[in-house]
């Protein structure tokens, strides 16, 4: 008889943390906390510019240039997210992988490059006649940050929102993550520098990848061993992980808030820009996404590996591309507000996707019976 405090295994389309493909309130609701959150962020900070002064003016460790509030926040959103990750899993890479390559080479080599020459080409020519060079720049700069990271904390929720699979989700989140120690901080300073007048100070972008990368997942691998080691892995995964989930909702919602209300007289004073801001940005994801979904078509990979990987290959880590544009160039600056467009994008545009993966799921060849859950695909 199985004993009463042990969650059944996991099934194919659960997720970590006993996720289910049932949307929850915040997931349901994803694009409204993010209208409300700017709103509130934007009201805060035009009516108290002292205290958004005060807490612009705290840093991680004195000239890291890091803001403190901002760095709390995303390592208690961050972190139970890193909880979640099996990096054991990386293990199973070479069992089918060529969904996994697919994913890896939009990632790495598309996107980020895609970015910086689509935002060349709108903000140096196309939308030359409404914003200045220096601003082109800055506008560069952020969507480049922006594009270099892909995403961690909401690969999940994408995931299951097209009923993906959880084991191929895993290995490519903990794939990127260790691939982003190496290659953030020198593609951001390559393409930054290439396709714009800015320099990127290494030292400072390093301090970014440690504070917003390195922290919270050493953190958080730790925490998955030692819990793990002290009661299992199904009473980790099942019933202390989905506690944590109210602590990343509130550190989530109240990072946008502070992002906003530092950047609120960018928006209020330039909404005009946010609009054009927005068009790479949103073609970027389109293009990346509609690139690896139709990869993985041709290479004949399963629906519930192609829609996740056509998902992670356009979205982005935004958490840290905002963190990241405010510690090099500062809250105020057309990066910051870059990045912050990017946040504003990624929700509706991401959950179109979404949508479009699912009415095409009769494109995709059906799971052969029998067959064991894909890592990575075919």
């Amino acid at each position: 008889m199985k004993p009463a405090n042990i969650a059944p295994a996991p099934s194919k389309l659960d997720l970590p943390g006993g996720t289910s493909h049932s949307l929850g309130l915040f997931e349901r609701y994803l694009s409204l906390w993010v209208a409300l959150c700017m709103l509130a962020g934007v009201a805060f900070g035009r009516l108290t510019p002292s205290w958004v002064q005060t807490l612009r003016q705290m840093e991680f460790g004195s000239g890291s240039q890091i803001n403190l509030p901002m760095a709390i926040l995303i390592w208690l959103m961050i972190t139970p997210m890193m909880m979640k990750v099996d990096f054991s899993s990386i293990r199973h890479v070479g069992k089918r992988p060529v969904g996994l390559f697919i994913t890896l080479f939009v990632n790495w080599i598309v996107k980020p490059f895609s970015m910086a020459g689509l935002a060349w080409l709108f903000f140096r020519h196309v939308f030359s006649p409404w914003i200045s060079a220096g601003q082109a720049d800055q506008y560069i700069a952020g969507a480049i940050i922006l594009s270099a990271a892909p995403c961690t904390a909401m690969v999940f929720v994408w995931s299951h929102l097209t009923k993906g699979d959880p084991a191929y989700t895993l290995v490519q989140v903990a794939l990127n993550d260790l691939i982003m120690l190496v290659l953030f901080a020198p593609i951001v300073q390559l393409l930054v520098s290439g396709a714009s007048n800015l320099t990127i100070p290494f030292q400072v972008l390093l301090y970014s990848v440690v504070a917003f990368i390195v922290i919270p997942l050493a953190v958080g691998a730790w925490l998955r061993h030692a819990f793990i080691r002290r009661g299992g892995r199904q009473w980790f995964e099942f019933q202390l992980l989905p506690r944590f989930a109210p602590v990343t909702m509130v550190a989530l919602l109240a990072t946008l808030v502070l992002i906003f209300a530092f950047q609120a007289d960018n928006i209020v004073g330039r909404f005009f820009h946010v609009i054009l801001i927005a068009v790479p940005i949103t073609l970027q994801v389109y293009l990346n996404s509609g690139l690896a979904y139709g990869l993985m078509k041709a290479f004949g990979v399963e629906h519930t590996v192609a829609a996740p990987g056509a998902l992670i290959g356009a979205s982005n880590f935004f958490e840290l591309a905002v963190a990241t544009a405010i510690a090099l160039f500062g809250p105020e600056s057309g990066a910051a507000l870059a990045t912050v467009v990017g946040v504003l994008v990624e929700v509706p545009v991401m959950l179109s996707v979404c949508g479009l993966c699912n009415r095409t799921r009769h494109w995709f060849p059906l799971p052969q019976p029998g067959r064991p859950a894909s890592v990575g695909g075919v």
